[in-house]
């Protein structure tokens, strides 16, 4: 039985609720009071009521976020009407802007906004104590870190095996993007640095090798960056991946010289450029100097083993879809690993909105807020879009056609223009962007090679045969076998490590595909 129960639905099993281990490490004597429950978007609303009343708690605290908010408004609809003396505590993004409509609020006891590590506890034992706040609404006062417990001793042996290890060193952003949740989070602050290098030596002896860094702008402070990436060197071990958020134009040589440090595939970046276009980039405030990207992303591509995640954004005001496509051109010929097409989202508190009437900006009412058109790109241009987002990650992301995806747009003056017409001819023979087994579309990709793109069916197979066994498979699947020379041995190539598996697609394919195919990107 536990008095407190701190819960969420996490998007997929391999996240972990970083939010609720502040509350659970903050709570002081409360802790012992209190059990901390994570499920994921695969639970019936019914189970999640069921296997939390189990715990009997006096108090639930619920976090919520754009991925969940549907599924816990039901599940607090259900627990209310089972447990009307239950009191539901909410936190999280979702809730703290905007609240003022939304049906999960008007279902809840209360709704703590902002960043609650401390203000949870202080709501808690007035509630224990019978005192409850007058006012649902609880604004919680900015902490200052050293005022915090450091979450990392609830991160169980289970969540280090086989779950992602979320860590922060920073939190607040000082730029003011209009469509980011964190132009609203200033002013930055620091984790003391000897506690978070001890969090992280504790991490690392207990057994983590993935460690996912959510500051939003790791690079900022330069001396701060680089002691943590110094020590994370000096304990590196084979199979090790640390993840970090980079602002994409500043990349020193006090950060360079220890970025070349690292092996092939121990740091991952993840560069937020989001629009080559400056006239949209001023519409939204963001602020950046794309000659300074450009030559930052050339260093890396060419003087380090970063794996690196470029991240841009479709439905921009100011930005339609040929400048788009020039973006996405222009960002692929300097070799990310990995381009996340994003969906512009109005997320709730941000200024995005101002933009509406004068750019005809028009958005999914429910979750995540999705742009469905505006005056520069309509509906049916931005459903072609999304859908070449979606077989973008499938193809080209997934690391699965490392060799075969270049081939796509080699030789094509666009490789937007080019995986567009592949976009168009999927959605044309199997209208669908999910549920697509590999093998399928393994015999897809070969089917429009060969008959749209004219390459010969031999080469197409050979290119598509050496991706799938790139992770080690043995076995040749069925169609394949019919354009395969009957003499020829395709021996099985050696398994590697499974933790980084997805990245280690894109290096096992870089170097013939780099060197083969120069222009492909």
């Amino acid at each position: 039985m536990a008095e407190i129960v701190l819960s969420t639905l996490n998007a997929k099993y391999i996240h972990t609720a970083f939010g609720l281990r502040y509350l659970m490490a903050n709570l002081g004597d409360l802790a012992s009071r209190t059990a901390l429950v994570e499920f994921d978007l695969n639970r019936r609303p019914l189970e999640l009521a069921e296997a939390l009343l189990k715990h009997e708690p006096r108090i639930l605290g619920l976090g919520v976020y754009i991925w969940n908010v549907t599924q816990t408004t039901e599940l607090v609809a259900i627990l209310k009407r089972l447990r009307p003396d239950l009191c539901i505590i909410l936190g999280g993004p979702e809730v703290s802007y905007e609240y003022n409509t939304q049906p999960i609020v008007a279902l809840a006891d209360y709704v703590i906004t902002g960043e609650a590590d401390l203000k949870f506890a202080e709501v808690c034992r007035r509630l224990l104590a019978g005192d409850r706040p007058p006012a649902k609404i609880i604004l919680a006062e900015l902490p200052e870190f050293h005022r915090l417990k450091l979450p990392y001793a609830f991160y169980t042996p289970e969540d280090l095996a086989h779950r992602l290890t979320y860590v922060e060193a920073s939190r607040g952003c000082p730029f003011s993007c209009e469509f980011c949740l964190s132009s609203l989070d200033i002013p930055v602050r620091q984790a003391p640095l000897p506690d978070i290098l001890a969090a992280l030596a504790d991490l690392l002896d207990r057994g983590s090798t993935q460690l996912k860094f959510v500051d939003r702008t790791f690079n900022l402070d330069l001396k701060f960056s680089r002691a943590i990436l110094e020590f994370l060197l000096t304990r590196y071990q084979p199979g090790h991946l640390y993840h970090f958020e980079l602002v994409p134009d500043r990349l020193p040589d006090e950060l360079r010289e220890i970025i070349v440090r690292f092996p092939p595939g121990a740091l991952q970046f993840e560069v937020g450029i989001q629009t080559f276009n400056p006239e949209a980039a001023t519409l939204i405030q963001r602020r950046q100097n794309y000659d300074r990207l450009a030559e930052n992303l050339r260093f890396l591509r060419q003087h380090t083993g970063v794996h690196i995640h470029a991240d841009l954004i479709f439905g921009l005001p100011g930005e339609d879809a040929a400048s788009f496509a020039t973006g996405f051109d222009r960002l692929l010929a300097f070799q990310p690993q990995e381009i996340q097409v994003g969906i512009l989202k109005r997320l709730r508190g941000t200024s995005l909105g101002r933009h509406d009437a004068e750019w005809g900006m028009v958005y999914n009412p429910n979750p995540p807020y999705d742009i469905l058109q505006n005056r520069l790109i309509p509906f049916a241009e931005m459903q072609r879009l999304r859908r070449f987002a979606r077989y973008w990650d499938l193809v080209a992301n997934s690391g699965n056609f490392a060799r075969t995806a270049p081939l796509i747009w080699e030789s094509t003056p666009s490789a937007f223009a080019s995986f567009m017409q592949l976009s168009d001819w999927l959605h044309q023979t199997v209208g669908r962007t999910d549920a697509i087994s590999l093998p399928r579309l393994m015999e897809l990709l070969h089917q429009y090679l060969v008959r749209e793109r004219g390459l010969t069916a031999i080469a197409v197979a050979e290119s598509l045969l050496r991706d799938y066994q790139a992770p080690g498979r043995r076995e040749i699947p069925g169609f394949l076998q019919a354009h395969l020379p009957a003499t020829q041995s395709h021996p099985p190539v050696p398994q590697t490590s499974t933790r980084k598996r997805r990245q280690d697609r894109h290096l096992t394919g870089e170097t013939s595909s780099m060197k083969e195919m120069e222009a492909e990107r």
